[in-house]
């Protein structure tokens, strides 16, 4: 999956409409191979991010879960974890 769309369930305080429009255009981005649509495309793009935003927020109302809600600082922790994992090199490579 894109590094850049965020995980945005079970979060306190809960994801906002522009946290979920950027995952939408993140998406569209990915599958559409262009960061930037030619203008003909323009529509069909920004069309595609509105339908992906509003399904993303309908997913989000109606997911439940018992686990406790995740703050955006824990996250953030995790995915700095993460990264400094994929710049160290391993034991095996030295």
């Amino acid at each position: 999956m894109c590094r850049n769309v965020r995980r945005l369930h079970n979060l306190d305080p809960p994801a906002n409409e522009t946290e979920i429009r950027e995952a939408a255009l993140q998406y569209v981005r990915k599958v559409s191979g262009s960061a930037k649509p030619s203008a003909a495309n323009q529509e069909a793009f920004e069309q595609a991010v509105e339908a992906i935003a509003a399904t993303t927020a309908d997913l989000l109302d109606s997911l439940v879960t018992k686990a406790p809600a995740r703050t955006r600082e824990q996250e953030r922790a995790r995915a700095q974890a993460r990264a400094q994992r994929r710049v160290e090199p391993s034991a095996r490579d030295r």
